[in-house]
C-alpha cells in the first residue's frame, strides 16, 4: 500500500471519529465497549505479530528498549492524564485543565507510533502496525474531542487540535524515512524503535483492559467483547 494512502486512512480516522463528538452524545457505555475491543486488539496484534517479529534473533537490549517504551508511556501520562486510553479525567468546578499540555503528550505518544511505519519493515508488518494504530485512534479521538469541548476549547479550535494530533502518526513515519535515507545505519536501530513502541502498546492497552470497569471487573458482555478483539487480531495476524 502506497504510504500516502496510510497517511490519508491515518488522518482521515482521527478526524471522522473526533468530528464525530458534533454528531452523536457521548455515551459512556458504547466507549467502554469500544475501548475493550480496542485494547484486546492492540494487544493481541502486539503478541501474536509484533513481539515475534522484534525478538527474532531474541535480545536482551530489545528487552530493555520494550520496557523503556512502557515506562516512557508512564511518563507521558503525566500530562496526558491517560488519554491514551479512553479516560476523561475531568476536573473539579472551577479548576481548568490544560489542553496544551494534554496535546503534547498525545502528540509525543502519536509521533512515536508512526516512527516503525517505514521501509525499515517488511510491508505485512507495517499493514498490521497500522491497523493497529487506527482501532486504537478510534476511541482516542473521541476521547480528545470530548476532553478539549469541556476545558472550553470553542468548536474550531477544538477541531485545529484534533487535525495537530491527527498528522503526528504521519511525521512520525517521514521523519523516520529521512533518517532512513540521510543514516543508512539507521536500519539497525529500527528493531528498537519497533520495541519502544510496543512496550507503548503493553502499557495502553493493559491499561484499557484493566480499567474499563469499576474494580477490574468485567461482565459478560465485555469479556466476549474481548474475545472479539483477540479473535479479529488472530485473524489479522494469519493474513
Amino acid at each position: 500500500m502506497n504510504s500516502w494512502v496510510i497517511y490519508f486512512i491515518l488522518i482521515i480516522t482521527v478526524l471522522g471519529s473526533g468530528s464525530l463528538i458534533f454528531l452523536i452524545q457521548s455515551e459512556e457505555r458504547s466507549l467502554k465497549f469500544l475501548l475493550a475491543f480496542s485494547g484486546a486488539f492492540l494487544i493481541g496484534i502486539t503478541f501474536l505479530k509484533l513481539v515475534p517479529e522484534v525478538f527474532s534473533p531474541p535480545s536482551v537490549i530489545t528487552g530493555l528498549f520494550v520496557l523503556l517504551g512502557f515506562l516512557l508511556q508512564l511518563a507521558l501520562e503525566l500530562i496526558s492524564e491517560g488519554a491514551e486510553h479512553g479516560h476523561k479525567h475531568t476536573h473539579k468546578e472551577g479548576e481548568k485543565g490544560s489542553p496544551f499540555l494534554l496535546l503534547i503528550g498525545l502528540c509525543i505518544h502519536s509521533f512515536l507510533e508512526g516512527m516503525p511505519i517505514t521501509g525499515g519493515f517488511n510491508t505485512s508488518l507495517q499493514h498490521t502496525l497500522v491497523l493497529g494504530i487506527v482501532v486504537h485512534n478510534i476511541p482516542i479521538s473521541l476521547t480528545l474531542m470530548s476532553l478539549f469541548l469541556h476545558y472550553g476549547c470553542s468548536k474550531t479550535k477544538a477541531l485545529v487540535y484534533l487535525m495537530i494530533f491527527a498528522l503526528m502518526t504521519p511525521l512520525g513515519s517521514v521523519f523516520s524515512g529521512l533518517l532512513d535515507t540521510l543514516l543508512p545505519a539507521m536500519d539497525t536501530y529500527f528493531n528498537y524503535i519497533l520495541a519502544m513502541v510496543i512496550g507503548i502498546f503493553l502499557h495502553v492497552s493493559t491499561s484499557i483492559l484493566f480499567e474499563t470497569e469499576e474494580n477490574h471487573r468485567y461482565n459478560l458482555q465485555k469479556f466476549l467483547t474481548v474475545i472479539i478483539g483477540l479473535g479479529v487480531a488472530f485473524g489479522i495476524s494469519l493474513l
